[in-house]
């Protein structure tokens, strides 16, 4: 640990780089301490704070900037949430005040919000889906071999998708499918149709040798209906934050944030050593297991929409980002999402 002064100066710098983008010299920590010390003492500290791999220097410049340890020290012992301007959480109160009709639609918009307040890229993973039930399923025909898939749930969303027959399948065999569904599958939580279920149902319900093509279109939509929503905004916003001059590394970038089961497993809290001190949780660049994201951090808090489950909001930016701000909007945030969910939830009950 840290002496007080050394966290001050610490502190400081850490504050100054963010604002500045430019090393910090120990006459400008000098002005900023909210204590009186001299230069000298303050260049003796900063050698302290260097050999203990706080901080670093750049090329010639006598300042200093804060290094991924000191970043990390100053993120478990000294960040606090900063409470934000009134305006902001007015826009966030007004942005989420208009009527949705699916659950999707309020954690797309949340994404959005985000991305919209920080200029960083932002993530909204839904709710889980575990109590979710089929309410309904329908056929409709777009076209000579095209048909859309509607499934409908408990929780008001509609899943659909377009898909082109094969031509041996014939309206019969899909009004079977249709009719068998309805009648095994209302009222089943999503959880509960498994692959293994729909197959045994369209070998007892339907039959015949196209009964499993039958049920592998129809399972997609269930897929879709039972994962958990992943939305991104803000994907430009890379750019802006990127140090990369490489054009390969910015395409890498990019599908590293479409790719939603990989942003998942890095917005998953359940294996963090978090304390539970905040409910922000914060991995800087050089924790994460890609090397694309070196010069980033990522803050993600879970919400709680009780018992329709957890989901989780999140900001990728770059690693000198205002940490108080950030944690502070995404604390206030988390709950405002979270209380549009549940009133949302609240008009099918």
């Amino acid at each position: 640990m840290l002496t007080e002064r050394q966290e001050l100066i610490l502190n400081t710098i850490i504050q100054d780089f963010t604002k500045t983008h430019e090393p910090v010299g120990s006459k400008t920590v000098m002005n900023q301490l909210p204590i009186k010390v001299s230069s000298a003492t303050i260049r003796n500290e900063m050698a302290v704070l260097e050999d203990k791999g706080l901080i670093e220097k750049t090329h010639s410049s006598s300042g200093r900037i804060p290094s991924s340890e000191g970043y990390r020290y100053y993120l478990d012992n000294l960040v606090q949430p900063l409470q934000l301007p009134e305006s902001i959480y007015n826009q966030i109160v007004y942005q989420l005040d208009r009527p949705f009709h699916q659950v999707n639609e309020i954690v797309q918009e949340a994404a959005k919000i985000l991305s919209d307040l920080t200029n960083y890229t932002a993530f909204a993973e839904g709710p889980e889906s575990r109590g979710v039930t089929v309410t309904g399923f329908r056929i409709v025909p777009l076209s000579n071999r095209q048909i859309m898939a509607i499934l409908v749930t408990s929780d008001g969303n509609v899943q659909n998708q377009v898909y082109a027959l094969p031509h041996h399948i014939h309206g019969d065999e899909i009004e079977k499918a249709v009719k068998m569904i309805n009648d095994e599958l209302v009222g089943k939580t999503l959880k509960e149709i498994t692959p293994s279920l729909m197959k045994t149902l369209a070998e007892q319900k339907i039959g015949g040798q196209h009964a499993g093509e039958l049920m592998s279109l129809l399972e997609d939509v269930i897929k879709d209906a039972a994962s958990e929503q992943m939305y991104v905004d803000g994907q430009i916003n890379l750019l802006n934050n990127s140090s990369e001059s490489n054009v390969k590394d910015l395409t890498s970038l990019y599908k590293l944030v479409d790719d939603n089961d990989l942003i998942s497993s890095f917005l998953d809290t359940s294996t963090s050593g978090d304390d539970g001190k905040l409910p922000v949780q914060i991995k800087l660049g050089s924790e994460m297991p890609n090397e694309l994201l070196r010069n980033y951090s990522l803050l993600t808090a879970e919400y709680s929409v009780g018992e329709h489950g957890k989901g989780t909001i999140a900001l990728l930016g770059p690693t000198n980002m205002p940490y108080s701000q950030m944690i502070g909007l995404l604390e206030y945030f988390r709950n405002e999402l979270a209380k549009k969910l549940l009133d949302y939830y609240g008009r099918f009950q």
